[in-house]
């Protein structure tokens, strides 16, 4: 099997994307002129890449342990990567493998002749020197109680690629999602057992040579506006786009120069805020598909944005900085400068008082437009903190009797709530056992779900911080979502797949 250097190219990038380094990704797509090749990203499975590196390792396996006579003795312990394009280390392997074949051979102790008792491992060394030992893992424990069957699962298939982003309808049980298929889909999951799911189907399209085509770019971003009868996606072609629920598009956005980050929508519903790889953000205005003003004051990409009030907003970006602006005032009116890597998120709290950011640089600060400097430094993650989230409760929300606590998920694997007001780390979410990409809170702040690369929804209860349901899907998990309601959580996943949970039926 061989390859052009476009197809490599774009499996690299593909496997940037499909593991979270969106940032990495898009600044490797430009440096390989992913833009300039023919590829049709959504004719390229999801993982490709490690099912292509997953064969050659097995290659390489049967090289070692295939003998020839055509006789094999299974190998032990399978070999790492690095151990597989290292010549001493696969010459290691084989040597110590035919040295066994030979004293099976000599002394007639092979498992037939054992009664079925295999000869003992040869050890070989590995890439990192001294001896590898094959490690028992002791398999989890988990309360069968707890786990959710397949059988209480809506598995939506339709997409191609792997699902970025979903989110449910304010006011229906309407279900968007978005994938690198260049499309956006909506599920209708209203209350109907005995009919599969309809899914309207909003193909991301450009004009090329006065024809519509697909754009062939990923679907990075949705969001509803606060009636329901709006989404809004934002796309790696550069182009945001307002759809109606019946899927026809509405207004197609054209100003930023190149992919889109983050959109989202203000509680009134006429404005629209995206951020984009061109260092900007811009608010569009709904009603007429036009730029009303487009704010410049970053020196790298705009990775999220979040609306303080109607006109006010923040947005943080790769520049390691956090802007505050406000429409019609031509410079920001406040930035925060505190971060020492990449900031990947920002969320104002429900009052718009205070702004969490997570960061690369593994920690989640706490701001406030009083003063200058973070009003809660938070250090406890071990790792990049990919996303944030404040519960829906405390003063100035349906649920005011209840603390206001903010979720952070890591790439340790990791979920921790936070009561801000003491900057202090309530619980530790620890059931996960890959990079944390999303969590999200039911409507009444009583649960937390999240979603990791392990392929697991978790549902948390947020006072106690015990597991009270887990279910295991078929893709990494890029987002986990509630329904207004709080009865049904949607996940996206890795694989193309997107599902639906009724806690109902639990």
């Amino acid at each position: 099997m061989s390859f052009s250097i476009d197809e490599v190219n774009f499996l690299v990038y593909r496997y940037l994307q499909e593991s979270g380094f969106h940032h990495s990704a898009y600044t490797f797509g430009i440096e390989s002129h992913i833009s300039q090749s023919n590829i049709n990203g959504a004719l390229v499975p999801p993982a490709a890449l490690l099912n292509i590196l997953q064969k050659g390792l097995q290659y390489t396996e049967a090289e070692i342990t295939l003998g020839d006579d055509g006789t094999e003795i299974r190998l032990t312990e399978t070999l790492s990567l690095i151990d597989a394009v290292t010549p001493d280390i696969v010459a290691a392997r084989q040597n110590a493998h035919n040295a066994q074949k030979q004293a099976i051979k000599e002394t007639g102790s092979g498992s037939e002749q054992n009664g079925g008792v295999e000869a003992p491992p040869v050890s070989a060394p590995s890439a990192t020197g001294g001896a590898e030992t094959p490690i028992a893992q002791e398999p989890m424990e988990t309360d069968q109680s707890i786990e959710i069957p397949p059988s209480k699962a809506t598995v939506l298939r339709g997409h191609e690629s792997e699902v970025f982003i979903c989110a449910w309808n304010p006011s229906t049980d309407l279900l968007a999602s978005g994938s690198g298929d260049s499309t956006a889909r909506i599920w209708d999951m209203s209350d109907n057992p005995t009919s599969i799911p309809n899914q309207l189907i909003l193909k991301h399209c450009i004009q090329r040579g006065g024809a519509e085509v697909p754009s062939n770019k990923d679907v990075t971003s949705l969001d509803w506006n606060c009636d329901g009868n709006l989404l809004a996606t934002g796309s790696y072609d550069g182009y945001a786009r307002i759809w109606t629920t019946d899927g026809k598009i509405a207004s197609t956005l054209g100003q930023h120069k190149g992919p889109i980050f983050a959109l989202k929508w203000n509680k009134r519903g006429n404005y629209i805020l995206s951020a984009g790889v061109d260092k900007t953000t811009i608010i569009w205005d709904a009603a007429s598909g036009q730029c009303t003003q487009q704010f410049s004051f970053h020196k790298a990409p705009a990775l999220d944005v979040d609306w303080q009030t109607n006109t006010s907003f923040a947005s943080c970006s790769t520049d390691q900085s956090i802007q505050v602006c406000k429409l019609h005032v031509d410079k920001p009116i406040k930035s925060f400068l505190g971060h020492t890597n990449e900031v990947n998120a920002i969320k104002w709290d429900p009052q718009g008082q205070l702004l969490a950011s997570c960061s690369d640089d593994m920690t989640l600060k706490i701001w406030s437009m009083k003063q200058d400097t973070c009003v809660h430094d938070l250090q406890a993650h071990s790792k990049e903190i990919y996303t944030i989230k404040w519960s829906p409760t405390g003063p100035g929300t349906q649920n005011p009797n209840m603390n206001l606590i903010l979720a952070s998920a890591s790439f340790d694997s990791t979920v921790r709530l936070w009561d801000v007001e003491k900057g202090a780390c309530v619980h530790t979410l620890t059931k996960h056992t890959e990079p944390v990409y999303s969590v999200a809170f039911s409507p009444d702040g009583k649960f937390l779900a999240s979603g990791s690369f392990d392929k697991c929804v978790h549902i948390w209860s947020t006072q106690s911080g015990s597991l009270v349901h887990s279910y295991k899907g078929t893709g990494g998990i890029f987002e986990v979502c509630w329904n207004s309601r709080g009865t049904k959580v949607g996940a996206s996943a890795s694989d193309g797949s997107v599902f639906v949970l009724d806690l109902r039926k639990l």
